[in-house]
């Protein structure tokens, strides 16, 4: 990280905005989501019996370690950390492919898409507002350490 990239301690002064918040306890519920469903279909494929195993605990582990992201960006948004946005609006974008496909199934899958949809939506909203810029320390590209 350069030292353009650092944010001093007077941008981040005082207290987090609460949509600073939001965004990291949002980013982190979606974590925690995939964590659980990496977990369960790690397990249905080591004691169900899945049409192919490898590819069942393949699956798993990759939605255990794809946890790791959304997780660690959650804790840098509550650290003030502005490398955590990053990640996390990542997260948020690939969560509404996820979304959609969840909405196009005749299941009850649909509430599952809905609540994702609307996660996602609302935690770039928080993200990319301005008092979120601000606490993270972000600035525009080209803008001088006092200008925003």
């Amino acid at each position: 990280m350069t030292k353009q990239q650092t944010p001093t301690p007077e941008e981040t002064a005082g207290p987090r905005p609460r949509r600073l918040t939001y965004a990291a306890v949002l980013t982190a519920l979606e974590g925690l989501g995939l964590a659980v469903g990496g977990v369960w279909v790690l397990v249905l494929g080591l004691t169900g019996d899945p049409d192919d195993r490898q590819q069942a605990v393949t699956l798993g582990v990759t939605l255990v370690v794809l946890a790791l992201l959304p997780l660690l960006a959650a804790r840098g948004l509550l650290a003030r950390r502005s490398w955590s946005r990053g990640p996390s609006v990542i997260t948020q974008i690939l969560a509404l492919p996820v979304a959609y496909s969840l909405l196009q199934a005749d299941s009850i899958a649909i509430p599952a898409g809905i609540a994702v949809a609307a996660a996602a939506i609302a935690t770039l909203v928080f993200l990319l507002g301005p008092s979120t810029t601000q606490a993270l320390g972000i600035r525009r590209p080209g803008a001088e350490p006092g200008e925003r």
